[in-house]
């Protein structure tokens, strides 16, 4: 029993040993904290002070800087106040004084002004009275006078405009002609064609005047069957082994007698045959309207046009015109348009695209009404040519050209329909043409004698010296050359030379 109290008693003393231990170490420990918490407190209070200083003293600087800064802003604004305050006050005074020397300048012009209105009024008695004396003097009124002294100053004026402008024409001419005459020169010498002719009816040989009986049919159903697929009129006369195909538009034309000629050598003739062979004659006549337009290109040197133009232009082959093929002219014109352009330094691509395509409006003029130039210009812009061309097709026949290529094509266009054999004409429009040419001429006053040579292209007038002097003689030839544009029709150019001669004679007897 003892032993179990002694027991009990040392658990207790240990208990209370080691509550008392574990009390004295967490004492210890939480004081050694407390002082390190404590002096770490201290050291954070001591920097927020130093910090709170720092900002103290940062915001006395930038207060006393703001404060500098507005007493300075203030002094240049009260300065600037004080510069506009003067120039004010000067403006006023200026103002001021301008006010006053306006007045004094009223009161002068009011003064002049009088003194002007007596001084006209005494000029216009004066000018009144030395026009009744000069009415007194000439016998004639004043409207008279006044008009008789207009017409002599027209006709001084006339006389020194035709002076001048003779002057300047001659100056012009002596500069241009040496270059201009040899840019054509060239042009023309580097190119030649040959001349071809056509008309509107077209003759198919025949084997034999029997062949004629077949192509009529019975009852005339074969020939009926023939104008009826082609469009063309069929004419069997009394011409031996021929007939004759007879139609404005030259496609039809030519497939008309593709079929006729196939028609006969094929000896079938028959409504079903007729048709077979002028859907075969079509085809044959639209692959040579195609290669006719590539040889065109490639003969020119273009590239890039639309199939569509292409095709048009190949339509130009069975196209004449005043019995010039239209293809060859066109082609013609194109290269004549490339060597001048070269020569005087325009745009060669444009000038060469506008010669071969300037006359691709003839190709639908029977299906579309108004001008060929315009046809083509539309037709050209439609696909996609560029606009420099399409202005050389739209006015290679106008007046006046906006472009040097425009010129230049019209240019071209006139020197191959200017060349000999380019043309045909019949004998009585021939005469008539040329008669008319004189006729313009003689209307004029001071024409002695008047002759139209070299095929109408040259018109010489002799002038009465005494009725014409050297400056009438050149108005009298502008004039002349203006009528005959006015007036006539005609391919080319017409060259006006007005002759002035003097002549003495004397007999010795």
């Amino acid at each position: 029993m003892e032993m179990y109290v002694i027991s009990v008693l040392a658990v207790l003393i240990g208990l209370v040993l080691g509550v008392f231990g574990s009390y004295l170490v967490k004492k210890i420990v939480f004081g050694r904290r407390y002082a390190a918490a404590k002096s770490a407190a201290e050291l954070l209070l001591e920097d927020a002070e130093e910090e709170k200083r720092g900002i103290l003293l940062e915001g006395k600087e930038e207060a006393h800087k703001f404060i500098s800064d507005a007493e300075s802003e203030i002094r240049s604004r009260r300065s600037e106040v004080q510069r506009v305050e003067r120039r004010v006050s000067n403006r006023e005074e200026n103002a001021e004084r301008r006010a006053r020397n306006l007045e004094r300048r009223e009161k002068n012009l009011g003064l002049k002004e009088s003194e002007a209105d007596e001084v006209r009024q005494s000029l216009e008695e004066m000018k009144g009275a030395e026009l009744k004396k000069l009415e007194e003097i000439t016998d004639l009124p004043m409207s008279e006078a006044k008009g008789l002294l207009m017409r002599r100053a027209e006709e001084d004026i006339k006389h020194d405009l035709a002076i001048q402008y003779r002057e300047i024409e001659e100056q012009a001419k002596e500069e241009a002609n040496d270059k201009a005459r040899s840019i054509l020169s060239l042009a023309i010498h580097r190119l030649a064609s040959d001349v071809v002719s056509d008309a509107t009816i077209t003759a198919v040989p025949l084997p034999s005047d029997d062949m004629k009986g077949r192509i009529i049919g019975r009852e005339g159903r074969n020939i009926r069957a023939i104008e009826k697929f082609t469009g063309v009129d069929l004419i069997i006369d009394d011409t031996p082994e021929a007939v004759t195909l007879s139609c404005f538009d030259p496609i039809r034309r030519e497939v008309a007698r593709l079929a006729v000629s196939n028609l006969v050598a094929d000896g079938r003739i028959h409504p079903a045959r007729i048709e077979e062979m002028v859907v075969k004659a079509e085809k044959e006549v639209s692959e040579s309207i195609w290669r006719s337009g590539e040889e065109a290109i490639f003969d020119v040197g273009v590239r890039g046009l639309n199939p569509d133009i292409i095709r048009l232009l190949g339509r130009l082959k069975y196209r004449y015109s005043y019995g010039e093929n239209v293809l060859q002219h066109s082609i013609e014109v194109a290269h004549l348009s490339g060597m001048i352009a070269s020569e005087v330094g325009a745009n060669v691509k444009i000038a060469k695209v506008g010669g071969l395509l300037h006359d691709l409006g003839k190709a639908l003029t029977h299906e579309i009404e108004g001008p060929h130039a315009e046809i083509g210009a539309d037709i050209a812009a439609k696909h996609n040519v560029s606009k420099p061309v399409c202005t050389c097709i739209a006015e290679h026949h106008n007046d006046f050209m906006s472009t040097s290529e425009a010129f230049i094509v019209a240019a071209a266009d006139a020197i191959s329909a200017a060349r000999p054999g380019s043309r045909k004409d019949t004998v009585e429009n021939y005469v008539k043409r040329l008669q008319e040419l004189e006729d313009v001429a003689n209307a004029f006053e001071g024409v002695e004698r008047c002759f139209a040579i070299q095929a109408g292209r040259e018109v010489r007038i002799m002038v009465k010296p005494q009725d014409v002097d050297d400056t009438t003689a050149s108005k009298l030839a502008r004039d002349v050359v203006k009528k005959i544009e006015d007036t006539l029709v005609y391919p080319g150019q017409i060259k006006v030379v007005v002759i002035r001669e003097s002549r003495s004679v004397e007999y010795a007897r």
